[in-house]
């Protein structure tokens, strides 16, 4: 910064400024010595608009003003004139300041906040500039949730902090109940702790929260004595209703074009300071909140942060690739697959796949000339490495039925080569290559057959499109080496994949039934269907993810996700003697 004595005339309050709307303040205690000494300490100021906002020091501007008009004249005040760092900066300033000479009411610091949040800053970020934690940040951007007349209150030091923390957590609706029972002397407003418990206490749901037709719940309706207000007796059929009619509320949006629509768990609330409001021409979201009363809102056009900004950089660059990966770029309210369960989805149906090509050597001979013309895939003469992304997976693939089969195949397959222990066929060289081949023009066409299917199983990469149409040509059936296991379940996170998982098992029944319960407890409901426990008719099934071609959780129907143009025109069975392959055994 650098200081510059500035003309009065060519100061004003900044927008920036933190108070900037308040009233002019009260000088009576800085005015004498201002009066008398003048200003020793400069005021913050950044140019705006051809003059210079007052970022701080709003107490020595005013008290100036005041001077100007006793005297008529005052020498030009200095001022620390800020470079151009933006909005943020400026409120950054503004807030230091105030901190350092008094202490800002919450709603000031909370409006400053939101103004930061609003120029890019996260949290974290301010949490570290103020030396508060992101807790008491949290706390004040929380504030944002309350009705103006609550805010008024709580300014005015009508209700405390911990009153007006609580009622962040009340929906509007709520709080406006609140503010009634506070106007009511005879009543009284819960206050403090005790909010809470008003707020989640009880079972009694009113019929003016149902999503559906009230004809269709056949239980007993409870009504007060003026037959002004009704409840639901049985609240287990009123979920069971409105969590149907939830689902259904979902399909209607994501049919109207909206891209997703993310059903949160009963009870979590939505905080619009921690989103962003977004079109729906631009991938704004839905998001819908269930109390633990019933009644639900619908956020219609919103962004996390995190998702705003990765939008932000995508316009900048103007064109982005699209991820390979089908769980990157779809929506929470889509079944989506992460990295993660690609990976261990891809090692899975490899191993099956691999597994298939050594019971069928002409297959895999045409595949493995294929690989010689067209280079592709692993075609380094390397085994694939089966590179995977957590411990978790990687145990879950050695321990797997299909990759013990298919080593111990291999083992017996290369036995006659007479192979050092553990060659990998990684140290090639011209004299080994020369041995290799010698000893190969000794084997029978059907030994070799097998080392080339071998061979072939193993350079085949995991998640290629060659096991895609290898497994369907071999007709593969996963569920022959392979069943969900725990680390299958643990990589299926998000809520919408979870609530179609358990549809595609279950039923949609079951699904619309729970869609607002908790991902840990559809899994398990999952989890009984497949070992039919806890009363649970045991279903046999195998997720699309896993079958040959393979298809979309819970779609209609199955759509491969490679083809092969001509592959249905291919031969369905082959045998040594159509390869062409003369008997190669060398007599000495």
């Amino acid at each position: 910064m650098n200081i510059e004595h500035i003309p009065l005339s060519k100061l004003k309050i900044s927008a920036c400024n933190m108070r900037h709307r308040e009233p002019p303040p009260d000088v009576s205690d800085i005015l004498p010595s201002i009066r008398k000494l003048g200003i020793l300490l400069p005021l913050i100021a950044r140019p705006e608009d051809g003059k210079f906002g007052v970022v701080a020091g709003r107490r020595r501007f005013f008290a100036l003003k005041t001077l100007k008009q006793e005297v008529g004249d005052v020498d030009d005040p200095p001022c620390a004139v800020m470079e151009d760092g933006g909005d943020a900066a400026a409120v950054e300033a503004s807030l230091l300041e105030n901190l350092a000479r008094r202490s800002a009411e919450p709603m000031t610091e909370h409006l400053a906040f939101v103004r930061l949040i609003k120029e890019g800053e996260t949290v974290e970020d301010i949490a570290a500039t103020f030396a508060m934690t992101t807790a008491q940040v949290k706390q004040r951007l929380a504030l944002g949730n309350l009705l103006p007349k609550v805010r008024e209150l709580y300014t005015a030091g009508d209700i405390d902090d911990q009153t007006a923390r609580q009622l962040t957590l009340a929906r509007a609706s709520q709080q406006r109940k609140w503010l009634r029972l506070f106007a009511d002397p005879q009543q009284g407003a819960p206050r403090g702790t005790y909010i809470r418990q008003w707020l989640l206490g009880g079972q009694d749901i009113s019929t003016t929260v149902a999503l559906f037709a009230l004809k269709d719940y056949t239980g007993q309706i409870v009504e007060d004595l003026f037959g002004k207000e009704s409840y639901f007796a049985d609240t287990d059929l009123f979920w069971t209703l409105q969590n149907g009619a939830i689902a259904a509320k979902r399909d209607a949006l994501l049919k109207a074009g909206w891209i997703a629509v993310e059903i949160m768990e009963v009870g979590q609330h939505f905080s619009q300071w921690e989103h962003v409001k977004m079109p729906k021409k631009k991938g704004g979201k839905v998001f819908i909140t269930v109390s633990h009363k019933g009644d639900v809102e619908i956020h219609d056009g919103w962004l996390t942060q995190k998702e705003a900004r990765k939008l932000a950089k995508a316009e900048e660059r103007e064109a982005r690739k699209q991820e390979k990966l089908s769980g990157s770029g779809v929506s929470a309210g889509l079944p989506t697959i992460t990295q993660a369960m690609q990976n261990y989805l891809d090692l899975h149906r490899h191993a099956a796949v691999r597994l298939a090509l050594i019971a069928d050597p002409a297959v895999t001979f045409r595949l493995a000339v294929a690989h010689m013309i067209a280079a592709s895939g692993n075609w380094s003469i390397k085994a694939d490495g089966q590179s995977s992304r957590t411990d978790a997976i990687r145990a879950s693939i050695a321990n797997s039925p299909a990759q013990v089969a298919f080593e111990k195949e291999c083992g017996e397959a290369y036995a006659p080569l007479e192979l050092p222990r553990n060659d990998d066929f990684a140290l090639a060289n011209e004299d080994r290559a020369v041995a290799v081949f010698a000893r190969l023009l000794t084997l029978s066409n059907e030994e070799v057959l097998r080392i080339a299917a071998c061979r072939m199983a193993e350079t085949l990469a995991a998640g290629s499109g060659a096991v895609e149409v290898a497994g369907t040509h071999l007709n593969v059936d996963a569920r022959t080496h392979w069943q969900p296991d725990e680390t299958f379940f643990d990589l299926i996170r998000d809520r919408a994949t979870v609530n179609a998982v358990l549809a595609d098992v279950a039923g949609h029944n079951v699904a619309r039934a729970n869609i607002a319960e908790k991902t840990k407890t559809q899994k398990q409901i999952v989890q009984d269907c497949l070992t039919g426990a806890n009363g649970r008719a045991k279903v046999d099934w195998t997720p699309g993810w896993m079958t040959f071609p393979s298809r979309s959780i819970g779609a209609d129907l199955a759509e491969p996700t490679c083809s092969l143009k001509g592959a249905d025109d291919a031969p369905t069975e082959m045998t040594a003697s159509d390869n062409g392959v003369e008997d190669m055994r060398v007599v000495a």
